[in-house]
């Protein structure tokens, strides 16, 4: 068996996996900021990860899985500059920050368990750790490395000999008002805040020793990491996005105030395109989990971006997800079949060919996850096996119960508990929770599509009842000017 190897963004290759202590993995992934509903990016990350987590924990790793809450720091226009993320939206939404944080964490959790994502071990929360980011603050201050400006602190990213080994960006490069936007209270305009003045009407602020203000975005994730995994931990995720300033930034704090590496391998994932163009919200295109749950079950959505490494850039589209919802369809029609035999097996033939055949699968897979979460190598191991598990049971062959068994135990292990996209139970489909997402979504479009035809044809009576009866099943149906939309209570 070949060892996991896991490509390192900080040394720009491939490395064998070990972990600093012996048995155990400590990882820590960037979580949501909480202003808004989760998107397809968000799938692709945590479903991402996800896989990670269990792959470990299948190759016998005790894992503690960290992954925070921003609730506070984040700015709209960079990590130093413009308004709070939540604020923002909590002003334009006339409720407290708190409330907001709450709400949105709350639809985060409830996408992320629709995707068949385990909870982390450990969810911190950016506004549970102020103390400790201000304890920060100053051992980087008493070490030399920041400097109080204007009742804001900033990093002196000049007192740090390899600032930029993660981006690979050089400080001498980065020229005054080109890159990053100056400011007049920093000494450099790479130095990033730890600490912000909180301006005239300011919402989310703490006392401080520099005075009233909140903390740096990149400060939160070195504070939280390090108190749940230690000075130095095994791992450290997010996306790609986020390689600089972000994580540049935590790897210079954290260096900085204790003298030791920070993570030993960052990885990061790719983006989510729409039709081939970047997803983003100013450009129209941007597809909430909520949204895509409407026309596609979670689980579509998990297989979807399971067929991609995480490295790599993925594709949204109607096209690509109804060909994901008909290859997962294919795959529980199989399994659902061969838990049906097995039911009424009394066959005693196969079994040693097929335990050899299943150790061959087996291997094969670990290799593809082995080679830094192959996961779409994986999957197709998972697809070759289908092939011949429905040849077997479509043959005239009598089959072992125990070879039966045994194939349904590798589908749970690997499709399962590995990749997360295989059931512990299947029944019919269009009965089963992988399926009622898309039939319920299906008729409520009919409906809707009936009451257009019913509202061409003037049959006004007809389409409001259609109308009102949606309504009192929980669907809002909301007539727009390009198109009818509908959503629920």
């Amino acid at each position: 068996m070949m060892a996991l190897k896991i490509y390192n963004t900080l040394t720009r290759r491939k490395e064998i996996f070990t972990p600093f202590e012996e048995g155990r993995v400590g990882i820590y992934v960037c979580g949501p900021t909480v202003y808004d509903h989760p998107h397809i990016g968000h799938a692709k990350s945590y479903v991402s990860f996800d896989t990670v987590i269990r792959y470990l924990r299948h190759l016998g790793y005790k894992v503690r899985y960290v992954q925070n809450i921003t609730d506070v720091g984040h700015l709209t226009d960079n990590a130093d500059e413009g308004e709070d993320k939540i604020e923002k939206r909590a002003r334009l939404e006339q409720v407290e920050p708190m409330e907001l944080a709450e709400m949105y964490m709350r639809s985060y959790y409830e996408d992320m368990d629709a995707l068949n994502n385990l909870r982390p071990d450990i969810s911190p929360r950016a506004t549970g750790h102020i103390p400790e980011q201000i304890d920060l603050v100053k051992r980087l201050i008493d070490k030399g490395f920041a400097y109080e400006s204007n009742q804001s602190v900033y990093f002196d990213v000049s007192k740090l000999k390899d600032y930029g080994k993660l981006s690979g960006r050089k400080l001498d490069e980065q020229e005054s008002g080109t890159r990053i936007e100056i400011n007049t209270d920093k000494k450099h305009p790479a130095d990033f805040a730890l600490w912000k003045k909180a301006e005239s009407g300011h919402i989310m602020k703490w006392n401080s020793p520099w005075g009233v203000g909140f903390p740096g975005w990149h400060l939160e994730c070195s504070v939280m990491s390090m108190k749940y995994l230690g000075e130095t931990f095994d791992i450290h995720g997010g996306g790609i996005e986020n390689v600089f300033p972000h994580h540049e930034c935590e790897i210079a704090q954290s260096e900085a105030a204790n003298e030791l590496p920070f993570a030993r391998y960052w990885m990061h994932n790719n983006m989510v395109t729409v039709n081939g163009q970047k997803m983003g919200k100013s450009l129209g295109n941007f597809v909430t989990l909520k949204d895509a749950f409407k026309i596609f079950s979670p689980l579509t959505i998990r297989f979807f971006v399971l067929n991609t490494h995480y490295s790599s850039p993925i594709d949204y589209s109607n096209e690509a997800m109804d060909a994901a919802d008909k290859g997962l369809e294919r795959l529980h029609n199989t399994i659902r079949n061969l838990r049906e035999r097995l039911e009424s097996s009394n066959g005693a033939e196969g079994q040693e060919i097929w335990k050899t055949k299943l150790e061959k699968y087996k291997n094969t897979f670990e290799e593809a996850m082995n080679e830094d979460f192959n996961t779409a190598e994986a999957m197709a191991v998972i697809f070759n096996l289908t092939k011949e598990v429905n040849n077997l049971l479509n043959s005239d062959e009598e089959i072992s119960k125990e070879v039966l068994s045994e194939i349904d135990v590798f589908y749970k292990t690997y499709g399962g508990n590995v990749l997360g996209i295989v059931p512990e139970k299947t029944v019919q489909h269009g009965a089963d929770d992988v399926s009622t997402y898309k039939i319920e979504n299906d008729l409520i479009k009919t409906l809707i599509d009936t009451r257009n035809e019913l509202r061409a044809s003037k049959q006004w009576e007809l389409a409001d009842k259609i109308r009102d009866r949606l309504s009192e099943l929980g669907i809002i149906i909301e007539d727009k000017k390009e198109k009818v939309a509908w959503r629920k209570k």
